[in-house]
């Protein structure tokens, strides 16, 4: 496996993405990773949505270092303001301590330290090198909102996507849950570093947030990568990311129930 590939995701890049919910646009998100010369790397993520009198901007930046081919986290820090209440998350991995001290909504915790845990933004990060270099399981321990979460993921097989700003060859990815009632899948495309081309979820089979890549830019050429390890769909795969445009409610008028459920997505 050529270590240029694994790396590849740690390319200095940008990507824009246009937010939807069913047909309505609700706004931006843009993701920016620098380049670096000492191993230090900073990675940052702004979004700006809205729909009538809900707003939603949040700010998120990352700070990390490469250790022996993995990310190890130093600092998260997210800044949201909008519809609903302004709050502050801000992380310290603290591996010297062996804690991970974090602050949300102004309240303080103090976690023991473990290896492997991430914050929710870099995260994504190992998640493309990991993808690069077929490691299975997909599992990763994420420190949000004062909890340090477990998340799974399966890469399902390949698809060929076109949305607005083109046609690209992915590999489908679900996040694992017990539940059906919330499916969250991800199209990421090997030849651009497994950087995300579009992201759809669903609440009970019905309208999705829906991410789609607008523009990207790698200011180096990427190494070519090997064939993706494909784990196949699992008995509970719903078929309702395959009508992503056939939901006759998708352009129907928006309602209250649906307005809150957007602001809940915002909140969360």
């Amino acid at each position: 496996m050529e270590q240029a590939a694994i790396l590849s995701p740690l390319t200095a890049h940008t990507a824009s993405y246009k937010v939807f919910y069913g047909s309505f646009e609700l706004g931006v998100a843009n993701y920016r990773l620098p380049a670096t010369d000492s191993g230090f790397y900073s990675y940052h993520f702004d979004s700006d949505v809205s729909l009538l009198m809900l707003s939603d901007q949040r700010h998120l930046k990352s700070e990390f270092t490469l250790e022996n081919g993995k990310l190890v986290p130093f600092r998260y820090i997210q800044e949201r303001t909008g519809t609903g209440s302004d709050y502050t998350e801000q992380t310290a991995f603290v591996k010297g301590q062996q804690f991970i001290h974090t602050i949300y909504k102004q309240e303080a915790l103090k976690l023991p330290y473990q290896e492997k845990v991430f914050d929710p933004l870099m995260v994504q990060l190992q998640f493309r090198m990991d993808l690069a270099a077929n490691i299975r399981p997909l599992d990763y321990k994420m420190v949000k909102e004062k909890e340090i979460d477990d998340y799974q993921f399966r890469v399902l097989g390949k698809e060929k996507v076109t949305i607005e700003s083109g046609t690209y060859d992915t590999v489908k990815v679900e996040v694992v849950r017990d539940s059906t009632k919330r499916q969250t899948f991800f199209w990421m495309a090997p030849t651009l570093a497994y950087l995300p081309v579009r992201l759809s979820h669903f609440s009970k089979g019905s309208k999705q947030l829906d991410i789609q890549l607008a523009n990207y830019q790698f200011e180096q050429p990427l190494p070519p990568m090997t064939p993706t390890l494909i784990d196949g769909p699992n008995k509970q795969s719903s078929t309702a990311v395959d009508e992503l445009h056939t939901d006759p409610e998708t352009s129907a008028q928006i309602t209250e129930s649906e307005l809150d459920e957007i602001k809940q997505l915002a909140e969360d």
